[in-house]
C-alpha cells in the first residue's frame, strides 16, 4: 500500500516490528516544510472529523515541527501568543464580529 505521506519517526521501525517491509526516504528541507503544511491539513480535517483531544494534540506537534522547520521555536510561539492576547484580546469570550459601519 502507497501511503506518500509524512510520518511520526517511529513510525517505520513500529510497521518493521509487525512484520511489513518499509519504503521511506528522507525529505530535503523544502520538501520536509511542505509535508509538514500537508500533514497539519490532513491533522486539522481528522479534528473536524472526531474532536478529539489526541488530533488536537497531533495539530500542536505538527505545529511545533514547522516552527522549528521555519527556523523559529516552540516556545517563541508561546510567547507571541501571550503578546497577542495582552495586546488584542484572546477567543474566550466567543465574540462573533457581525458588521461595521462607517459612521
Amino acid at each position: 500500500m502507497k501511503y506518500n505521506k509524512l510520518v511520526r519517526d517511529r513510525i517505520p521501525d513500529i510497521i518493521e516490528e509487525s512484520g511489513k517491509k518499509v519504503t521511506f526516504r528522507i525529505l530535503s528541507d523544502e520538501e520536509y516544510k511542505i509535508a509538514l503544511e500537508k500533514k497539519l491539513d490532513e491533522e486539522v480535517a481528522e479534528f473536524h472529523e472526531s474532536k478529539s483531544l489526541e488530533e488536537i494534540a497531533d495539530i500542536v506537534e505538527v505545529l511545533c515541527a514547522l516552527v522549528d522547520a521555519l527556523g523559529y521555536e516552540c516556545h517563541d510561539v508561546y510567547k507571541r501568543r501571550q503578546i497577542k492576547s495582552a495586546e488584542r484580546g484572546n477567543f474566550s469570550n466567543k465574540i462573533y464580529l457581525e458588521e461595521v459601519e462607517d459612521v
